[in-house]
């Protein structure tokens, strides 16, 4: 699926490099494309890639000619290898863990290295309906000359299974449970019938599915035994150290700010630690150092909720100072996200203050900051 500018499709050329959010394939091409080149592996139907090349586009490393491919997750090489595995049979692959663990990120990624396209995606919510999944309607062609293919508009799902390509949803259990099992047939038959016409769509080799769900969301929409059944789930954990939260969140704000023109994140590293210390100790319920517990809020404090709060911080500091990420950047945005009960919340984050921030070495400006936001 290509993007195209709203005023011309002459400018549908240069839209990737324009786009405020490029898709994986477009923003990271060059990648790809070394990757291809030096791929000397054996490659499942329809890859672009070897599993082995995917991997490394996601995990990162340096090809032999010294092309350097940059991580795009952070976290268990052997996960990365039993998702990219997953695809290269005929079992589906569901992403699962809480909020904030990259599974959108990695979702994206791996389509885009396997099928060249992350485009063919259904968000789930509560309001997805059937034909998201399966196939709707061109109503002025189905009302001028009754049911036929011309009239059909295909899914993602059916154009990836059509094509043998990877298709994307997000946030299976936000689904309604009935729209979900429509993907049973799909993932166990490999077909998709069409009774309307009397036909249906086989999937051609190539073509598989990955979901995405969080943990937090089990009680909303939960998955049917005989759906579950159908998907090789992958649980993508949170950061096991700080350090690699530190590296994550440093990484992603990077990106993020060359596409914003923000300032460089070296100038903020100490925030940005300090932006996940407290994200994980409220978190862990427990200091650092497993000296002192606190109450962790409602929030879920994740890495993504980590990236918005720096993004947003070298917004200030480049818009309003002088373009260096301190302790009054942040501030705002760490109360916003751990405050989410008013009432609760903010009993939890004035203790955490007092107790934990208040008396940690080199944080003066940073409680000062906390405080003054907070009254």
């Amino acid at each position: 699926m290509e993007s195209v500018e709203p005023d011309s499709v002459e400018n549908s050329g240069s839209t990737a490099a324009q786009a405020l959010r490029p898709h994986a394939e477009h923003a990271f091409a060059a990648e790809l494309a070394a990757l291809a080149a030096q791929d000397d592996r054996p490659r499942p139907a329809r890859w672009r890639l070897s599993p082995w090349a995917v991997a490394t586009y996601l995990l990162g490393g340096t090809l032999p000619d010294g092309t350097v491919i940059t991580p795009k997750y952070v976290g268990p090489r052997r996960i990365v290898e039993v998702a990219v595995t997953t695809l290269a049979t005929d079992r589906a692959l569901l992403l699962l863990g809480v909020p904030g663990t990259a599974k959108t990120w990695v979702s994206e990624h791996l389509a885009a290295a396997v099928s060249g396209d992350s485009t063919l995606l259904v968000q789930g919510t509560a309001g997805t309906p059937e034909e998201a999944i399966r196939y709707g309607w061109n109503y002025a062609q189905l009302l001028a000359h009754g049911p036929s293919r011309d009239a059909l508009v295909p899914s993602p799902v059916m154009r990836a299974m059509s094509e043998g390509m990877t298709a994307r949803v997000e946030e299976l259990t936000r689904i309604p449970a009935d729209v979900q099992d429509t993907l049973i047939t799909i993932l166990s038959e490999k077909t998709l019938p069409i009774p309307e016409l009397g036909q249906e769509v086989q999937a051609v080799r190539g073509f598989n599915l990955i979901a995405t769900a969080n943990d937090r969301d089990r009680g909303v929409n939960d998955l049917s035994s005989a759906l579950r059944r159908r998907f090789n789930t992958v649980v993508l954990p949170l950061p096991e150290s700080p350090d690699a939260e530190v590296d994550i969140v440093t990484r992603r704000v990077e990106q993020l700010g060359r596409s914003l023109d923000l300032p460089a994140v070296p100038e903020g590293i100490d925030e940005i630690r300090r932006v996940v210390t407290v994200f994980r100790e409220l978190r862990d319920g427990t200091t650092a150092d497993g000296r002192t517990k606190v109450k962790s809020p409602s929030g879920t404090l994740s890495t993504a909720e980590a990236i918005s709060v720096v993004t947003n911080g070298l917004a200030l500091a480049a818009h309003f100072g002088d373009g260096v990420l301190r302790p009054a950047d942040v501030a705002a945005g760490i109360l916003g996200a751990v405050v989410r009960d008013p009432a609760a919340d903010r009993v939890i984050w004035q203790e955490y203050l007092e107790t934990v921030v208040r008396e940690r070495d080199g944080w003066k400006d940073f409680y000062r900051a906390c405080r003054e936001v907070s009254r």
